[in-house]
């Protein structure tokens, strides 16, 4: 009989592949053995490791790292979506930064994945009445990782945040599955407006790096918005959008440019709507 651990290995190959690059990551790296055993190796699945890990960046005075570990823990128990997406956003990383080796550089070094997580239990926390600590948490997420999320935000499965500081999430703003966000790309309002007032990003979206997605519009599926780019009116689907304000350049954007992430664009003349 397998042991409960070659279990978990064999129908979550993510957390397998994750535990073998850690093992062979404190292997190379001695001074960090213990640091990989106490994050990664110590336990039996992935929402373990990830709570442990989390909490212990996220806790401090006000609230202790075991405290919000038991709170991450009651998220992921209760939610089982929570696991699935966190896989799903780990390979989007791992797939898609060329800069991204393997699983465990993204599940201890990269910030814009702690950060995702992290907002994910405070979505679910502002999704269970619990909006203080929702709002607690969005606060330590923006003074740790540089990246401010709304919790009642909705963000979907398999999302990037390459870099990630700067980043801003508003409070309406929805972004679908397979998006990839660069850093200092603000989802905002345009004003004081209440209510629905923010972007909805479609899926397969690239929002290349210093774009800004201002008021109620929508980014369609497969589209693009260009590095500094200022969008203030939706854009259609597989469409490009760049400059100040922006403007379609081109609606031939290839048929994932989140997994693609070329940000070079090229401007077809006769289609400049």
């Amino acid at each position: 009989m397998p042991s409960p651990r070659e279990k978990v290995s064999t129908v979550d190959p993510i957390w397998s592949s994750l535990r073998q690059q850690a093992e062979a990551m404190g292997a190379r790296e001695p001074t960090l053995a213990g640091f990989v055993h106490a994050t990664i190796l110590q336990h039996e699945r992935l929402e373990q490791a990830l709570s442990y890990h989390l909490a212990r960046k996220l806790g401090g005075e006000d609230l202790s790292p075991l405290a919000i570990r038991e709170m991450f823990d009651d998220a992921l128990a209760a939610d089982t979506g929570l696991g699935a997406a966190v896989r799903a956003d780990l390979s989007a990383v791992f797939e898609r930064d060329p800069a991204c080796h393997s699983y465990v550089d993204a599940f201890l070094f990269y910030k814009g994945f702690h950060a995702l997580e992290s907002y994910r239990v405070s979505h679910w926390l502002w999704s269970n009445g619990r909006q203080a600590m929702a709002l607690f948490l969005q606060s330590r997420i923006s003074q740790l990782f540089a990246v401010d999320i709304h919790p009642a935000a909705k963000i979907g499965r398999g999302i990037m945040l390459d870099h990630a500081t700067g980043i801003v999430i508003g409070e309406t703003a929805v972004v679908e599955d397979d998006v990839s966000i660069m850093q200092d790309v603000t989802l905002g309002g345009t004003g004081k407006e209440s209510g629905d007032r923010h972007p909805k990003i479609r899926r397969g979206v690239l929002l290349s790096l210093g774009a800004k997605i201002l008021g109620n519009i929508e980014i369609g599926e497969y589209s693009r918005v260009g590095a500094g780019s200022v969008v203030l009116k939706s854009v259609p689907p597989h469409c490009t959008a760049v400059g100040v304000p922006a403007k379609l350049v081109n609606c031939d954007c290839g048929e994932r440019p989140s997994h693609q992430m070329d940000h070079f664009i090229e401007e077809l003349p006769g289609n400049t709507g």
